[in-house]
């Protein structure tokens, strides 16, 4: 469950996502259900949503604070903001991923401009 497949393309699933501070759980959303649903209704996450494709997010219907790293077609992070619930987030252009994690996580995992993280999606059985 959750890959790239043979055609580049991610999958929904799961996997492990690699940042300077280590490695931390990793969920992917891929699908247009997937992406749309994303953290509404939950509380809380542990580790990181991985959405794809897209570049920009919104936090209307979100129970928490979240941080938002945005990224390129490489992973590397364009830019990090924290969002409460309710707000609509501006587009990157040269966005091509978002990740997603509880507030003040991507601070304390390192992740910042100009950092490259890597996403290892977990082999489907």
């Amino acid at each position: 469950m959750g890959s790239l497949g043979s055609t580049g393309r991610w999958h929904d699933g799961t996997g492990t996502l690699t940042v300077p501070g280590g490695t931390v759980e990793l969920e992917i959303a891929a699908s247009y259900r997937a992406r749309r649903r994303g953290l509404l209704g939950r509380d809380g996450i542990t580790g990181a949503l991985l959405i794809t494709p897209t570049n920009s997010v919104h936090t209307f219907g979100m129970r928490f604070t979240i941080d938002v790293a945005y990224l390129d077609r490489t992973l590397t992070v364009l830019d990090v903001v924290t969002m409460r619930p309710g707000r609509l987030g501006m587009v990157r252009f040269r966005g091509r991923h978002v990740l997603e994690a509880e507030g003040g996580a991507m601070a304390g995992w390192g992740v910042r401009p100009g950092v490259r993280v890597t996403a290892a999606p977990s082999r489907a059985a």
